[in-house]
């Protein structure tokens, strides 16, 4: 019997110059602490940038979320876009879900809830599962499973806008990490699209 290959953990996060990562698609998206700018990523799209993160879609994957993203996810595509390719490509895979919460709803079919803190519910499932784990936003998970050497990679989309307001994927308090650069291209928008290995301790 083949071996399962190992599981890997990979964020893709978009971030303006000084490190907001908060509410990048939509202007309703993320409106915590009376932020104004959302939707500041669409300026930036290009297909060179869909492209990035298709290649880590386009293998067999599984999502990995907070709760808010996956709410933000299930409203923006399969209620308001039944119909559209990208509805289709993240309702198929698995999702997990991480949440305090013990009877937590999951409405988006193929989603399963783990309760507890990431740390210790992700890294089990790392162990188990077959097939790598994407994240998209999820500040609080991606810190926490640095903290803990769980993330392995993380696709960084820079995009050319300074905010000075909103939430930092990388605030005071986040770990200490060591990076090394995989890759490093930029699109015609002058967004920088920078893949990242954590380095285990």
């Amino acid at each position: 019997m083949a071996k399962a290959e190992k599981c890997r953990i990979i964020a893709i996060e978009h971030l303006t110059l000084d490190g907001v990562f908060q509410g990048p698609a939509t202007a309703d998206e993320d409106t915590r602490n009376d932020f104004q700018y959302g939707g500041w990523s669409a300026a930036g799209d290009d297909p060179k940038m869909r492209e990035a993160i298709g290649k880590y879609m386009g293998k067999g994957w599984s999502l990995l979320a907070g709760t808010r993203t996956y709410e933000d996810l299930y409203h923006a595509w399969p209620q308001r876009r039944p119909h559209d390719p990208m509805t289709r490509a993240l309702t198929k895979p698995e999702k997990f879900v991480v949440s305090r919460k013990v009877n937590y709803p999951l409405p988006w079919e193929h989603s399963t809830l783990l309760t507890g803190e990431a740390a210790q519910t992700v890294a089990s499932l790392k162990e188990e599962h077959d097939r790598n784990l994407l994240i998209f936003g999820s500040g609080e998970i991606v810190r926490s499973l640095m903290q803990a050497n769980l993330l392995d990679e993380l696709l960084l989309i820079i995009h050319p806008v300074i905010l000075g307001a909103g939430m930092r994927l990388f605030d005071k308090g986040s770990p200490l990490a060591r990076l090394k650069l995989n890759s490093l291209s930029k699109t015609e928008n002058g967004v920088m699209i920078a893949a990242y290995q954590a380095k285990k301790d």
